[in-house]
C-alpha cells in the first residue's frame, strides 16, 4: 500500500531505486539509493539524471541524459551516458536503437541516500546471506 501510494505521488513505476554500477561515479556510487519522479508535463533536459529499462531486459540503468529530440510530431527520442562511460548509451540500447522514448524513462534522480542500498546488492551478490 505504501510503494503504490509513493508510486502515485511521485509518478513513477519505480520511485527508489538502487544504484548497480560505477557508471555513474563520482556523483554515485553503487549502493547509493535514488528517489525518483515522473511529472507528464516536466520536460527532459540534458543533464537530467534518469532512469530507464530497454525492452526485454529486467534491470533498469541509471545515466544521465546528454541529448534529447523534440519533433515537431510531440515525438522525444532521449540519447543518455553513464558518467564514468567514454561513449554514450547505444551500445546498450537494442539492436538498431539509436534512441530511448519516454516510455522507457522510469523516472528523473531528484535526491539520493549515499550506499544506503548496499543490503540489497550484497544479497544479490551472496545469496547465501539471505
Amino acid at each position: 500500500m505504501l510503494w503504490k501510494g509513493l508510486m502515485l505521488y511521485t509518478g513513477s513505476e519505480s520511485p527508489i531505486v538502487v544504484v548497480l554500477s560505477g557508471s555513474m561515479e563520482p556523483g554515485f556510487h553503487r549502493g547509493d539509493i535514488l528517489f525518483l519522479t515522473l511529472k507528464e508535463q516536466d520536460p527532459f533536459e540534458p543533464g537530467d539524471v534518469s532512469v530507464f529499462s530497454i525492452e526485454g531486459r529486467d534491470i533498469p540503468i541509471v545515466h544521465r541524459i546528454v541529448n534529447v529530440h523534440e519533433e515537431e510530431s510531440g515525438r522525444v527520442r532521449i540519447l543518455t551516458k553513464g558518467d564514468n562511460n567514454m561513449v554514450d548509451d547505444r551500445g546498450l540500447y537494442n539492436y538498431g536503437q539509436l534512441f530511448i522514448e519516454r516510455k522507457n524513462i522510469m523516472g528523473r534522480a531528484q535526491g539520493f541516500l549515499p550506499y544506503a542500498g548496499m543490503v540489497t546488492i550484497w544479497l544479490n551478490d551472496y545469496p547465501w546471506l539471505k
